[in-house]
């Protein structure tokens, strides 16, 4: 049976990943995975790209166009499909995540922390600060994953994006917490390609260059090359193949699908 991670490090370009991640890049170079740079579609927005990069759709498709459009994805989704299949699906993510595919509005209460089979994302761990540790995060993937065994596994932690936004993107601080992530992934990734997930690392836009008073809402991001991690036994077959940022959800699908060939 084939399972799949989704890692979006949100707000991560691709000239501070290549630049940064040196763990991943050594697994690349052993031939564990491979990075490409893609574009983030426009517009460069966190909430409408969530939505391309689960269901394959634009915002203009899609309806969900800005970061203040609160209401639930109309999408199929790699959630809704992966349920199509009988399988299980897991978040450990921004509560965006949640609004976008289980219920909106989210209350922390009623929402954080969800275990039900009738829900698009059935098993969650939904934070709902942006400073939020990246750690935590990563943990809270791990408890979903050994608990419930689930099929699609997708991990949103936000450090990169709030350090970018606070100080810029050429700042120590964006910087070292790409290095922090890279460390978190030295810890993981080994137990997931043991295990044999295929494992997908992308962001959903850039950081500019300018230091700023952090306002995730309201700041539009300028920067569209993003990084393209694939890591598992299906990525020799996918190296080669042109995968865009709207290819995500349907390359994914069809590896749920156990489509080793990959022919898309």
């Amino acid at each position: 049976m084939m399972k799949v991670i989704l890692i979006i490090l949100d707000g991560l370009n691709y000239q501070v990943a290549e630049k940064t991640m040196g763990y991943l890049l050594a697994q690349c170079k052993a031939q564990k995975g491979h990075l490409r740079a893609i574009e983030s579609v426009p517009p460069a927005l966190s909430r409408p790209l969530y939505e391309t990069i689960l269901t394959g759709k634009t915002a203009k498709e899609s309806g969900i166009i800005s970061n203040e459009t609160t209401q639930r994805s109309k999408e199929q989704s790699i959630f809704h499909y992966t349920k199509s299949l009988g399988k299980i699906g897991a978040a450990a993510a921004s509560h965006w995540f949640s609004e976008l595919y289980n219920h909106t509005p989210f209350e922390p209460i009623d929402w954080r922390f969800v275990a039900n089979p009738n829900l698009t994302i059935p098993y969650g761990i939904f934070y709902f600060d942006w400073h939020y540790p990246d750690s935590h995060t990563f943990s809270d993937a791990e408890y979903l994953r050994v608990n419930y065994n689930p099929d699609f596994l997708l991990i949103h932690p936000m450090g990169i994006d709030y350090s970018g936004n606070l100080y810029g993107g050429n700042s120590i601080e964006y910087h070292n917490s790409t290095r922090l992530i890279d460390e978190v992934f030295a810890h993981y990734l080994p137990i997931w390609l043991e295990e044999e997930y295929q494992i997908f690392i992308t962001s959903d836009h850039g950081i500019n260059n300018k230091n700023q008073r952090y306002s995730h809402t309201k700041e539009i991001e300028i920067q569209t090359k993003i990084p393209l991690f694939i890591f598992g036994s299906t990525h020799k077959q996918l190296q080669p193949k042109m995968i865009e940022q709207t290819d995500l959800c349907s390359t994914i699908c069809q590896l749920l699908e156990n489509n080793y060939d990959c022919n898309l």
